[in-house]
C-alpha cells in the first residue's frame, strides 16, 4: 500500500479536488496522507535544541541526537553571544511584538537603524524590511507589478516569488534555468509591455549560482530592470558578503535586491533595498508590509549584531566556503549526484524513486544525520533530492562522522 502509493503519488496530484465543498479535502486526500504517514513524519520534524550542528529531533517522543545538515544557520548567528545578547537586552526594552503595522504603530528606532544600516551596507539608496520571508518576496512583486504587465523568471525561482506575480496579475514567463537566450527570447516576445527580471542569487534547491554578466547584459540591451532574491548568498558570498552580485562583479547594476533574514542572519524576515522612489512606492503598495505587523524589536536587534559580526572579518564566509568545498567534494568522491552545487546549499539527488527517497531519510535519521527532503513539485520529478546545508560551524568532525554514514547508507543503495 505505502510503496504503490508513494511512487505513484505526490501532493501535486491533489492540488486540484474533485470535492464540493472547498474546506472539506476529498476522500482520496485523506487516505492518501493516511498511506503515506510514515514518508510525512519526515516533515514538520521538532528540534528539542538550537539549529546548531549536533543537536537533537524528537522521534517517536524521544530527543534523538543527529548532525545536523538541514538548516539555515549558514554563519552561526542563531546561537552566537552576542546577537542572543542584543535579542535579549531589546526584548526587556521593548517587549515581545511591535503590536502594529509599519505604517501605524509597529516601527521602532531600531527598525530605522536595520534600514539605514543595511542601505549603507548594500550601497542602495532605501532598505524597507518584512516581518517575512515568504510574505517579503510575495509582497514586493505583487507591489510592483499589475495587470498587463510581464514578469519573466528563472524557472528555478521561489515559489514566493511565483506567487508575488499571480497575486498581482501580470503575466508570468520562465525561461530555462541560467539561460539568457531564453531570457533575450521573452523579453523579444513580450516587446513593449512593461517587464522585470526574476531570478535568485544561490538557488535553494541546486546550490549554484546566477550568470548574473550574462542575464544582465541581456535585460540592459532590452531597458527592463532585474530583480534578484539572495536570501541563500547574502552574507555567504562575496568579499563583503554582500551576496552574488558582489561575487560576480555585478553591484550598482541589479535594481531590486531582496534577501530574508531566515538564513545567515539566522533571524525571520526579510528586506527589499533599491532606488528611493520605489521603495517609497512599496511602502503603500506592497500589502505584506502595510497590513502585517512590524517584525519584533528582538529580532531587529539581533539582525543588527548579527550585520556586525558576519561583518567584522571574512572568518566566518571563510570557515563556511571552506566546509562546503569539502563536503561537496567528498560526496563526489563517493560517486554521488551533487547536480550543479558550487555553494553551500549541497543537493544529493536520488533520481526518481520516491520509496528510496523516503526510506534512505529513515535510515539516516536512525543512524544520526539529519538532512531536509526535496519531493515533486519542489523539484522534478527525476530529480528528488536530499538538500544538505552546510554552515561555518561544522567542524571537520562532524562533516566527516556525516559523510561515513552517508557513505555506508546512500552509496549501497545507488549502486
Amino acid at each position: 500500500m505505502y510503496r504503490e502509493q508513494v511512487v505513484s503519488l505526490s501532493s501535486a496530484d491533489f492540488y486540484m479536488l474533485d470535492s464540493e465543498d472547498p474546506l472539506a479535502p476529498s476522500a482520496d486526500f485523506a487516505q492518501w496522507r493516511q498511506g503515506v504517514a510514515w514518508a510525512a513524519g519526515l516533515y514538520e520534524q521538532s528540534l528539542v535544541a538550537g539549529p546548531v550542528p549536533r543537536t537533537r529531533l524528537l522521534v517517536q517522543d524521544e530527543p534523538t541526537p543527529v548532525i545536523n545538515l538541514a538548516s539555515y544557520n549558514y554563519l552561526g548567528l542563531a546561537t552566537h553571544p552576542e546577537t542572543v545578547a542584543a535579542a535579549k537586552a531589546a526584548l526587556d526594552r521593548y517587549g515581545t511584538g511591535a503590536c502594529g503595522s509599519p505604517m501605524l504603530s509597529g516601527m521602532t528606532d531600531l527598525h530605522r537603524e536595520l534600514e539605514r544600516k543595511l542601505s549603507e551596507f548594500l550601497g542602495y539608496e532605501q532598505v524597507m524590511l518584512f516581518n517575512s520571508g515568504f510574505g517579503g518576496a510575495l509582497g514586493m512583486l505583487a507591489g510592483l507589478l499589475r495587470k498587463g504587465d510581464v514578469a519573466v523568471m528563472d524557472s528555478r525561482c521561489h515559489i514566493s516569488l511565483i506567487d508575488g506575480v499571480r497575486v498581482s496579475g501580470a503575466r508570468l514567463e520562465l525561461f530555462d534555468h541560467n539561460d539568457p537566450a531564453g531570457l533575450d527570447a521573452l523579453l523579444t516576445k513580450h516587446a513593449g509591455r512593461r517587464r522585470i527580471a526574476v531570478t535568485e542569487g544561490v538557488f535553494s534547491m541546486d546550490g549554484d549560482v546566477a550568470d548574473l554578466p550574462a542575464l544582465l547584459s541581456v535585460t540592459e540591451r532590452h531597458g527592463v530592470g532585474l530583480v534578484i532574491d539572495e536570501a541563500h548568498s547574502i552574507l555567504t558570498m562575496g568579499d563583503n558578503g554582500r551576496g552574488v552580485t558582489e561575487r560576480t562583479g555585478v553591484e550598482g547594476r541589479v535594481v531590486l535586491k531582496y534577501a530574508t533574514f531566515s538564513k545567515a542572519f539566522s533571524a525571520v524576515g526579510g528586506f527589499v533595498a533599491g532606488p528611493a522612489n520605489t521603495i517609497d512606492y512599496l511602502r503603500l503598495f506592497a500589502n505584506s508590509y502595510s497590513f502585517s505587523c512590524a517584525l519584533p524589536p528582538a529580532m531587529v536587534a539581533a539582525v543588527l549584531a548579527g550585520l556586525e559580526i558576519a561583518n567584522r572579518d571574512n572568518s566566518l564566509r571563510d570557515r563556511l566556503q571552506e566546509n562546503a568545498a569539502y563536503f561537496r567534494s567528498e560526496l563526489c568522491g563517493m560517486g554521488l549526484d551533487i547536480g550543479v552545487s558550487t555553494s553551500h546549499v549541497v543537493p544529493i539527488v536520488i533520481g526518481s524513486d520516491r520509496t528510496l527517497l523516503y526510506e534512505l531519510a529513515h535510515d539516516l535519521r536512525a543512524k544520526g544525520v539529519y538532512v531536509a527532503i526535496a519531493d515533486y513539485p519542489s523539484v522534478p520529478e527525476g530529480g528528488l533530492r536530499f538538500r544538505c546545508s552546510v554552515t561555518a560551524e561544522h567542524t571537520r568532525r562532524d562533516l566527516d562522522d556525516a559523510l561515513n554514514i552517508i557513505a555506508d547508507t546512500v552509496v549501497p543503495r545507488l549502486a
